[in-house]
Formats: structure tokens, sequence, C-alpha cells
């Protein structure tokens, strides 16, 4: 069983793009993908993976190359500082770390390759070289055909660690839905440490009736809204100019700003809405460019 599962995965993975995203989108939302006539939120990002190749797409949304690009743009005041860059995980020299630091794979999306060390002296470095390696060997275009990261360096970075406290022990994100340069909602995520919960806001702070992906709590605290919220909506603007759809993201800590990454296809495009009739709204939003 498990070797013809491996075989038809296999062949799975051999398909052309078109074919297998019309695949993967039944099987994960239930209904077909039409390309021709694209309509919903989810259907107008499979059709931006397969026809909107934009070569500078591959340097946004590797983790290293991405901090020159947004630097050059919005300054470099707004960088997490990178503490090394490795090959293998094996290579990091910890001698060389301070007590706390990020790791992260270059090519990764979401928390796949993250692995945060708040305390040097108790940090597992065999759990941590594991989980690298494991990373290291995923292939997001693979699996979901996001062809930026097709040709992205499979490396290894660590960053300075972002500390909330004392202020706070959540370190929220702040990821900005923009449409054609214009940011329209933003993306709260918080409870990463107990249980993740997502809200969205409108750039007044008024709390909308949704969620993206659909399987997701609301915060069981009202969210204050973030001392610079106005300034990360602006630096947001800058960041998604000219791309029919981008997520930027950022965190708002002790009254600084810290751009996180930019992402082109949230969940694939994959994650669906709750209610469901705002994957039409979100995708009444984005204008296709022509092919």
């Amino acid at each position: 069983m498990t070797n013809n599962t491996s075989l038809k995965s296999r062949f799975f993975q051999l398909l052309p793009d078109r074919i297998y995203l019309k695949l993967l989108f039944r099987h994960k939302m239930g209904y077909c993908l039409n390309l021709r006539n694209p309509q919903t939120f989810s259907e107008k990002l499979q059709w931006l993976k397969l026809y909107n190749h934009n070569p500078e797409y591959t340097k946004m949304v590797d983790k290293l190359a991405v901090k020159d690009y947004v630097s050059k743009i919005i300054g470099e005041e707004y960088i997490i500082p990178t503490l090394g860059v490795w090959d293998k995980p094996e290579d990091i020299d910890y001698d060389k770390m301070p007590n706390k630091f990020v790791l992260k794979t270059t090519h990764g999306g979401g928390n796949s390759g993250v692995i945060i060390c708040r305390d040097k002296a108790s940090f597992n470095r065999v759990q941590a070289i594991d989980k690298l390696n494991k990373s290291l060997s995923s292939d997001i275009y693979k699996i979901f055909r996001e062809w930026p990261y097709k040709h992205v360096p499979k490396r290894i970075i660590a960053e300075k660690y972002i500390d909330p406290e004392p202020y706070s022990k959540d370190l929220l994100d702040y990821k900005f839905f923009c449409f054609n340069g214009e940011p329209k909602y933003c993306q709260v995520i918080s409870g990463r440490g107990t249980q993740m919960c997502i809200d969205f806001f409108d750039n007044n702070w008024n709390h909308q009736p949704f969620h993206e992906p659909k399987n997701f709590l609301y915060a069981t605290v009202e969210l204050e809204k973030p001392e610079n919220y106005d300034k990360m909506w602006q630096l947001a603007s800058m960041l998604s100019k000219d791309k029919p759809f981008s997520r930027i993201d950022f965190y708002d800590v002790n009254g600084k700003i810290y751009f996180g990454e930019i992402t082109f296809f949230p969940t694939s495009g994959m994650g669906g809405f709750n209610p469901n009739e705002w994957d039409r709204v979100f995708g009444d939003l984005i204008i296709l460019p022509k092919i």
C-alpha cells in the first residue's frame, strides 16, 4: 500500500502545472477550478500561479534576498538583522549566536521552516537539525505549484529574536492583503503559542465578519489597534505596487515596525473563507493582468 501510494504521489507531481492544479483544487476546495473565467479569490490565485511569472517574484519570496529588495523601497530600518547564513544546519556555529535567535529556511512557507530559540542553554540542537533538514527537502513549487519558489536557493538564515515582552507575551502578525497595489484588509494572527486565532480589520480598525483560512477562531480578547497601524498600511502600499495581489507582513513591537515577508498565495489559495461568499468578494478585488 505504501509503495502504491508513493508511486501515485510521484506520478501526480509529474503532471503539468495546469492539470496538477485542477486536480488539487478539486480535491481541496470541492469544486472545479475555472481558469477560463476565474471569479473567486481562490481561483484567481491559481490563475496567477500559472500565468503571472514575474522573475522578480523569486527574490521577493526568498527570505534572505527579500531583505535587500524591501530595504531599497521602504528603508533598512524595517529589516530584522541577519545573524548568519548556511547551506546545511550542521554548519551552524551556535557559539557565535546570541542567547535568543530565530532560524529559518529561505525557501519555506509559513512556520514549516521556522525555529525559535529563547534560551540557548536548553535549545535542542538535534531536533533543530532534523526539522531544518526536513524543511530543506520540501518544495513548495512541487506541492502547490507556487511558481516564485521554483528557483529560490535553499539555505538557512539566523535572525535577531524580536521579543514582544515586557509589553506582551504574544508576537502579533499584521498581514496586509493588497490588491493591485492597494491594501484592503489586515489579517491579524494572535495566540501562536497557545490557541492561534485569526481576525481581519479594515483601514479604520473595524473588525470584519470573516475568516481566511476558514477553520480558525476569532481572538477571545479584543485586539487593540497597533501604535503604527497607519504607517504599516502605508508601507504595505509601497511594497505591493504593481502586483495584482500580494500579502505584506509586518510586526509592530514596542513602537517599532519590522518587515516579515511578502506572500503571493496565502494558504496557496486553497484555505477557503468562512462565510464562503467572501471568497468571491476578495476575488472581485483582483484585476488579472492580460497575457
